[in-house]
This record gives C-alpha cells, sequence and structure tokens, in this order.
C-alpha cells in the first residue's frame, strides 16, 4: 500500500470535511497514514504500539456510523496518537518503562473518552522517555535522524512531523510539548494549566503537569484541544467553565492589531546565534506592533523553582517504582528520585507559592500586549540522540501555568527546524491561539493543501 499524500498533506479541519462530505472514508484516510506509517516508522521510531488492523476496524466502524446518516462528531475520522503514559483500554500503556511491560489498563483515560465520543481513530501509543523524564527515547528526529527529537512526548512530535498521524497528545511537566514541537518543525500547543483533565494519565508533577497537543497547523491544534478542554471532577486542577470554542476564536479576526512583547528571559545567551538572529528578525519585522520587554528580576529562578517542585512531587509520585523496580530504572531516574526525596518540606511548600509571585510580576506586560515572543528552544535539536535538549525556555511558564504554543517559522542554515513561541494570560487561550493565526498571516506562512 503507497502512501497518498493528496490526503495525508491535508490539515485535519480539511479531512473531517471531506469525510463528513463523503468525498474522503475514514478508511481512506487510515490507509494513506498507515501506508505513511510503514514506509517512516524504520527510520523515526515513533510508535510504542501500532496495530493496523484494530486502526483499520476503527475506520470501517465509522464508515458505517455515517452511513446511518446521524450526527458526526468533530474527529470524526481522524487519526490521533497518544504518548504512552495515557491510559488506552485494550492497548499496553507502559510508561516508557521496562517496569509497566506489558501494563493493559482496565479504562480509559478522559482524554480518550473524549476522543472516541468526537469520533476519532486511536492510532495508537507514541514512544516517550522513561516515566516521561529525560532519559531519552530511542525516536529518531525526522529531519535528521542523528539528531534528538526532544523531551517526553517525543513520539506525538516525530510522528505528527513524519506525517504518520495528523494529531497527537502529549504532556508537559517541564518543556515536554513545546520543546519537541520546535525540534520536530510542528505545532506544539501547551493550553493553561487545568484545562483539560490528566485523570488516568501518568502522573510525575500534580502541581506542573499539563495536557498538550500536536498538529501541523495551529487551525488543526485548536480542533483537537477543543475537544479534550472541559471539568472533569476526576482532576481537582479542572474548573466548570463553558466550552473555549478554540477553533472557532482561532480562526476569527483579530478586532485590531495584536500587540506583542519580545521577552529575551534571563537566559538568552544560553540560546544560539541563530535563534537570536531569527527571534531578533521576527520582532523586526512585526515593526511596530511588537516591543522589547524585561521579565522582573524574580524569574532568574524560575526554573530552580519549577524544578524543586517537579523533583519533591515526582519523588512521591513514583514512589512505587522505588519500591518495587527500582533496579530496573536508568541511573537518570533514580538520581532524581533521590534528589527529591531529599528537598525539605519548608523549600517544596515554598515553591509552591512562587507561581502566584510570578504571574503578578507579568501584570504590566500582559497589559500591554496580546502575546509574549520567545524562543521555543535554545536553537534547533541538537545532534546528539542522548540528550533531550533543555527546557531553558520552557520551564518558567509551565511552572506559571500560561497557556504556549509553538510555531514552526524559523529554521538554521541546514534546514533543521526551530520554533517561534507565544505565550499568552492564564485562561486566555482563545485569544492566545487566535494571535498565533494572525502572525502566521503577517509573516506569509503557507497554509497547507486543502
Amino acid at each position: 500500500m503507497a502512501a497518498d499524500p493528496s490526503i495525508t498533506a491535508m490539515e485535519a479541519v480539511i479531512l473531517r470535511q471531506r469525510i463528513a462530505t463523503g468525498s474522503l472514508t475514514a478508511l481512506e484516510v487510515a490507509e494513506a497514514f498507515l501506508a505513511n506509517v510503514a514506509e517512516r516508522e524504520p527510520q523515526v521510531g515513533a510508535w510504542a504500539f501500532l496495530d493496523a488492523e484494530y486502526v483499520l476496524n476503527q475506520a470501517r466502524s465509522l464508515d458505517a456510523y455515517r452511513g446511518t446518516g446521524r450526527p458526526l462528531g468533530p474527529l470524526h475520522g481522524i487519526p490521533v496518537g497518544l504518548k504512552d503514559i495515557i491510559d488506552t483500554s485494550g492497548m499496553p500503556t507502559e510508561n516508557g518503562t521496562v517496569v509497566d511491560k506489558a501494563r493493559m489498563p482496565a479504562k480509559d483515560a478522559a482524554v480518550v473518552r473524549r476522543l472516541k465520543a468526537a469520533g476519532a481513530v486511536i492510532m495508537g501509543k507514541t514512544k516517550t522517555t522513561e516515566l516521561a523524564y529525560l532519559e531519552p527515547a530511542v525516536t529518531r528526529n525526522p529531519h535528521h535522524p542523528d539528531h534528538t527529537a526532544g523531551g517526553s512526548s517525543v513520539g506525538s512530535a516525530a510522528a505528527v512531523a513524519a506525517g504518520m498521524v495528523p494529531l497527537a497528545i502529549g504532556t508537559q511537566t517541564g518543556g515536554s510539548v513545546v520543546r519537541p514541537a520546535s525540534y520536530c518543525g510542528v505545532v506544539g500547543y501547551k493550553p493553561s494549566f487545568g484545562m483539560i483533565s490528566r485523570a488516568g494519565i501518568l502522573a510525575q508533577s500534580p502541581s506542573l503537569d499539563t495536557v498538550g497537543v500536536f498538529a501541523r497547523s495551529m487551525a488543526d491544534a485548536a480542533l483537537l484541544a477543543d475537544v479534550l478542554c472541559g471539568d472533569d471532577p476526576e482532576d481537582r486542577s479542572t474548573v466548570r467553565a463553558p466550552p473555549p470554542q478554540l477553533l472557532e476564536r482561532a480562526q476569527s479576526d483579530a478586532p485590531v492589531a495584536p500587540a506583542f512583547a519580545f521577552v529575551r528571559t534571563p537566559f538568552w545567551q544560553s540560546a544560539e546565534p541563530g535563534m537570536q538572529a531569527g527571534m531578533e528578525e521576527v520582532a523586526a519585522l512585526l515593526g511596530e506592533h511588537c516591543f522589547e520587554a524585561e521579565l522582573p528580576p524574580a524569574f532568574g529562578e524560575a526554573l530552580a523553582i519549577r524544578e524543586t517542585i517537579n523533583l519533591a512531587e515526582m519523588s512521591k509520585c513514583y514512589h512505587r517504582y522505588t519500591l518495587h523496580g527500582e533496579s530496573s530504572l536508568s541511573e537518570t531516574i533514580r538520581r532524581a528520585l533521590k534528589r527529591g526525596s531529599e528537598i525539605p518540606a519548608r523549600d517544596y511548600i515554598a515553591a509552591l507559592d512562587w507561581p502566584d509571585v510570578l504571574n503578578a510580576g507579568l501584570w504590566a506586560i500582559f497589559g500591554r500586549c496580546d502575546a509574549i515572543l520567545t524562543p521555543a528552544a535554545p536553537g534547533p535539536a541538537p545532534a546528539d540522540r542522548g540528550t533531550t535538549g533543555p527546557s531553558t525556555f520552557n520551564g518558567m511558564w509551565t511552572l506559571c501555568g500560561l497557556p504556549t504554543i509553538t510555531l514552526p517559522i524559523l529554521s538554521d542554515e541546514s534546514g533543521m527546524p526551530m520554533g517561534v513561541q507565544l505565550v499568552g494570560r492564564r485562561g486566555d487561550d482563545g485569544r492566545l491561539l487566535r494571535t498565533a493565526n494572525w502572525l502566521l498571516r503577517f509573516l506569509g506562512v503557507p497554509r497547507r493543501e486543502k
């Protein structure tokens, strides 16, 4: 079965329209993406589990359902990949560790239930780093096999970038949505903390863990996030609120041209010259729509504070692995768990106060802009598959619970992608996505084939 680029190149928002009108079937879409999997997976290694016959059977069932004339869900017939820390009934969910080899969850995670209700095709489980931490996975960067594809949501980012699936779900505790998206040249959207339920997803750091999405276009990311958002009594971080209508807001026209605050952050010197030059060029092109802003000095401590929370909570959440499989864990995980167990309660509790302090320091900036413009990563994906790359330009925003999106706008001189990150006010995700859409049009970034 040969890949059909006329199908796999389409945006998901177009694919769903074609399926709804009958000009494409869910089976044809599934077959096209499975052909890309057969072609690209041996080089990329993005999948932890994928059963082609199960994918095709889902598609056939969805086509039969469409034939009944009943209403279709917003993702009817669209394949979606799931990070392998998201419980999925009938599929192994191994959390990237041999300790959980062949683990079969009893029920679906909340996001999987929402996907199935929306008519999505569950494509399979994408590879993650060990326990979604820093020990690298075997996944290769689709643009160059000798380069890393990023952090713990690596398989989801790489699968989308390689055209093996149009949409995928990941999580971010430090930078594991935005950074892999930047390295792989796709859109990565991390919503505001608490917008998407984490019930049924491996908990590493409940104060930081956030579900995010990967897509090849900003509209597709909004489409997927729309389906996933909503309160859930099983996740106390979620709140009861009206549907965010992210796709509608993302595609709406801004009443006035948005303003951008170009923020270099206290870690600007860690950015590679190519990333610095690229960001400065984007800021210059925006002209009167962009101004430079400095973060308050307290942000210089944000990365250390985030790490304190992450490690302390991880040592608690992963205690069962210490008790029943520590010898099978990597030195990276064992060292992190030991560090977390040694953090004084005083320091951990004090660290939990910092997000409110830091967000208060952003009021003056967000009072003048629609979005912060900043690097998504220090540069292109490192030519080292033994690292996941640093989360230097992501961790502070995760700590603050702010929505962020990376757009594949830049590239280095060798053609490796580099993402531009936009950061929005907490809870104002629709405005952030609308601003991102405006930026893409302003810069003349072409949309994919329709």
